[in-house]
């Protein structure tokens, strides 16, 4: 494998620990993360004035020349696979794709092919720069198989590292459209007494709990109030159904990104998503409530009607503010069209 050598020198008034100095300091044409370079200290592979120094905490003073070691990046242990791509947006660091349903993100045991993961790679053709010292594409996140949508990944360290310092401090735009039962209107009595719901201005439901792995069944989120990471959803509805209202088009966005976690806290509202098999999406309506075929249509919807459809945020190298929608797929459109009639 071959490797390349990266030397500069430390600026003045550098933080104490090398590590915090020297990702200050490493040339932005190199794209090594904060997280690349700590592994590069461990491996023995920084010097400091022709010194190896593995100590990331270690004092160095302005003007000392750095130099790096760096091996390039090696080729993944996922294989390449020529699925079709809908590219929404792709530069030399990143791409955005709107992923439809049924494709799984990236490989696991029970999905070791077929994945975006080995789509992308098939599509990069080995033109990647590699995200950690391996040529992969960098997740920073991932919506559920069954879920469509807008999703972005990195592909350089520089990249991933902007991208998921923006989500960690939850700056990105994710807008998301789903079918639920009922309508989540403030107005409902039921629907105030739920513990962790509260309405804001403009008839926003805000869901606040603790989410975390059910104890019983390891595919399920729980909602918890002691305990797990904490995450909000809001959510405010589009266009409500039938007579009584008995489903509505809502528009969720996220102050947290949990895994699940606009299915379980609607689910948790009593407004679960049609179509959800983990968190009850089958529900049975009042007889009138919708015409038969809107009835049918509803009973037959075969994944949770959910879909990403806005998706902002600042380009990780060049600063530029991106924002791209997709809009909704066939089976959720044909969903609507039934329901309206």
């Amino acid at each position: 494998m071959g490797s390349r050598r990266i030397e500069f020198v430390i600026a003045e008034n550098p933080p104490k620990r090398l590590d915090k100095a020297v990702s200050r300091d490493v040339p932005e044409e190199a794209s090594l993360s904060r997280t690349r370079l700590a592994r590069l200290i461990e491996e023995g592979a920084l010097t400091v004035d022709g010194a190896v120094v593995q100590d990331a905490k270690a004092r160095v003073e302005a003007g000392a020349l750095i130099a790096i070691a760096v091996e390039e990046a090696e080729d993944s242990h996922i294989g390449p696979e020529d699925i079709p791509l809908e590219i929404v947006y792709e530069d030399d660091d990143l791409i955005v794709i709107n992923k439809p349903a049924g494709m799984v993100v990236h490989p696991a045991p029970g999905s070791p092919s077929g994945t975006l993961v080995n789509a992308l790679l098939h599509h990069f053709g080995g033109n990647l720069s590699g995200v950690g010292g391996v040529k992969r594409p960098g997740i920073v996140h991932r919506i559920d198989k069954e879920t469509s949508g807008l999703l972005v990944v990195a592909k350089s360290d520089a990249a991933h590292q902007g991208l998921a310092a923006q989500f960690e401090k939850h700056t990105v735009e994710r807008y998301y459209q789903a079918v639920c039962y009922g309508v989540p209107d403030g107005n409902d009595p039921r629907l105030r007494g739920v513990k962790g719901a509260s309405f804001e201005p403009g008839n926003i439901l805000k869901l606040t709990t603790q989410l975390a792995r059910h104890k019983t069944d390891r595919q399920r989120q729980a909602v918890l109030f002691q305990g797990g990471r904490h995450a909000v959803t809001r959510a405010r509805i589009c266009e409500s159904f039938g007579n009584p209202p008995s489903a509505a088009l809502i528009e969720c966005w996220l102050e947290t990104g949990r895994t699940h976690q606009i299915r379980v806290h609607m689910a948790h509202a009593g407004h679960g998503l049609i179509g959800d098999p983990t968190y009850g999406g089958r529900r049975k309506l009042a007889a009138k409530a919708l015409s038969p075929a809107a009835q049918a249509a509803v009973q037959a919807f075969p994944r949770q009607a959910l879909h990403a459809a806005v998706l902002g945020f600042d380009h990780p190298v060049t600063g530029e503010a991106l924002r791209f929608e997709a809009p909704l797929p066939q089976d959720m459109a044909g969903l609507l069209a039934v329901l309206r009639q």
